[in-house]
């Protein structure tokens, strides 16, 4: 089986990233129009004198206005510090350091021999040390291209299988499917961070709505009207973030596991050897420090420990990994 496709999957990918790039500032704005909203409910009387809440759409949108250009600045800063640095955040999160060639000559002719064979410039090569095995690429150019092992993996596999995976790793370089995961990475932490502090802000309102109403409306009521209207919106503001979050998941196909699996194929004309790889990793995936579903979706194989409970297993629907059976399974057909 022939691996096709690279340009198509390229370009595709860059495609998404434009197109999450294009959804920060739509997204953070609708999420800050939302809260202006929330604390723009007025209490107010009706002709007959009888209260009822209403929205000021004028000084909801006065508002708005006021603090969308900071907003917007704001989150254009993060993303360029985050989209910058983040190769420097993701080797913080899982402890990696470099790996130099006189630290394990094995390991970095096995990368340069491949990158050769592909004709591309040769990545950095990191090492976590760590048992378990995994393995993952990561950057969004040439300066931060990087190709991640675990000491596991070093160890437990031998020349052929440890080849297998690093090609695959490559191709997800190749294909720029690393830049895309790190946009997401990025695009998904600035959500719940904007989240948190609509959740603060909403239970901030929340106190002070049901002290301050019990005071002035403790005899129509009013006061347990405002808090529930609150509680729904603050539930409305999760939901819809969560269904963003959800949303950027189908922007990382789950081809590009398969992708990669066939450029590993074609750069080594070894499949049988990833697939033995996959299958020995899946005895031990994962990084025991680390539990950040937005870092785990890098790896090759995405760690079982972070899926253990119903609502785990329900987003695994919309996981960015397919199953590995599934590509071992096809592996072996090649």
């Amino acid at each position: 089986m022939q691996y096709v496709g690279i340009q198509t999957q390229i370009a595709r990918n860059n495609w998404n990233s434009m197109v999450l790039l294009l959804m920060f500032p739509c997204i953070i704005l609708g999420m800050l129009w939302v809260f202006c909203c929330i604390f723009g409910i007025r209490d107010t009387y009706d002709y007959y004198g009888n209260s009822q809440f209403a929205l000021d759409y004028d000084t909801i949108n006065e508002v708005w206005l006021g603090w969308a250009p900071w907003a917007a600045g704001i989150v254009a800063i993060w993303l360029l510090i985050a989209y910058t640095f983040n190769a420097q955040m993701i080797q913080h999160a899982t402890g990696a350091k470099p790996l130099e060639r006189k630290e394990n000559p094995r390991v970095y002719n096995l990368v340069e021999n491949l990158c050769m064979t592909c004709g591309m410039q040769m990545p950095k090569v990191n090492i976590i040390e760590d048992p378990q095995l995994n393995a993952f690429a990561s950057g969004i150019n040439k300066k931060s291209y990087t190709v991640t092992l675990t000491r596991g993996i070093i160890d437990y596999l031998d020349n052929a299988e440890l080849e297998g995976v690093i090609a695959h790793e490559l191709t997800h370089i190749r294909n720029r499917d690393t830049r895309v995961l790190i946009v997401s990475i990025v695009f998904v932490g600035i959500l719940s961070t904007v989240l948190t502090v609509l959740t603060r802000g909403v239970l901030r309102a929340f106190l002070w709505s049901g002290g301050s109403s019990r005071r002035s409306n403790s005899k129509n009521g009013n006061g347990g009207v405002a808090i529930i209207v609150i509680i729904v919106a603050a539930i409305i503001c999760a939901a819809i973030a969560y269904f963003l979050t959800i949303l950027t998941r189908f922007a990382i196909s789950r081809k590009r596991e398969f992708m990669a699996d066939a450029g590993s194929a074609e750069l080594t004309r070894n499949p049988r050897a990833l697939a033995s790889a996959l299958r020995k990793i899946s005895a031990y995936p994962g990084l025991g420090h680390i539990d950040r579903e937005d870092i785990a979706q890098l790896y090759i194989i995405h760690p079982k420990k972070l899926k253990q409970n119903f609502f785990d297993r329900l987003q695994s629907l919309f996981s960015t990994h397919p199953s590995t059976e599934e590509r071992i399974r096809i592996l072996e057909q090649f």
